[in-house]
């Protein structure tokens, strides 16, 4: 395991070009410094995370084209995801605005949304979540996910926790941009500091929303 020693400059000079050049002959004249500069120091950032959040996935660079208007074939963004369930854990991203953290639920099948909502309709661990959020965003992340307009069909629209109940997933993020400190080996207890701070959240997700 290569040990981490930080984000380099050149990963997000990467994107941003990337942003301007996207296509193949472009991706492939330039894929070296996408591996040495994206995906090894982050695939090492996530290694040394691994003990506490557990096993985390690169994700692919090029796009799903098929079904999209944008036919441009590189992502521009390189996230990763460790997950306590299928859908449900930390995240991090690297682009040319910097270093996004996250976690949470990202998928909402409907026994998943059925369990959701009963779990914030029930007092306890409605109130729980509530508490989770508050404090999430206290903490400098702003909370998200798909959300309905209205309170689903069935629950008060002067139900306590009503804009819990409209969310379809729930995510919570902060982009922390490019700090001294992403350059260096602190990174890891950085991204470790914030995904501490969203763990009460993806293990009340994990436990009561997971496929």
């Amino acid at each position: 395991m290569t040990a981490f020693a930080g984000i380099p400059d050149d990963a997000f000079r990467f994107y941003a070009d990337l942003e301007e050049n996207n296509n193949r002959d472009w991706w492939l004249k330039h894929k070296p410094v996408y591996d040495t500069a994206v995906k090894e120091p982050l695939t090492a950032l996530l290694d040394e995370l691994e003990p506490r959040f557990g096993p985390a996935k690169l994700f692919r660079p090029n796009r799903d084209v098929r079904f999209s208007p944008d036919k441009s074939p590189y992502k521009t963004a390189q996230g990763a995801f460790a997950a306590l369930a299928e859908g449900v854990g930390f995240y991090v991203q690297l682009s040319a605005d910097g270093l996004l953290i996250g976690g949470g639920c990202h998928t909402s099948t409907p026994a998943q949304l059925a369990r959701f909502r009963a779990a914030v309709d029930d007092p306890a661990s409605g109130e729980a979540l509530r508490d989770i959020v508050r404090n999430v965003k206290e903490a400098g992340f702003a909370v998200e996910g798909e959300s309905l307009k209205t309170v689903p069909r069935g629950y008060a629209k002067e139900h306590p926790r009503a804009e819990l109940l409209k969310h379809k997933s729930l995510t919570a993020g902060v982009n922390v941009g490019r700090p001294d400190w992403l350059a260096g080996p602190g990174a890891v207890e950085e991204v470790a500091r914030r995904w501490e701070d969203l763990r009460p959240l993806v293990e009340w997700v994990g436990k009561y929303a997971a496929p």
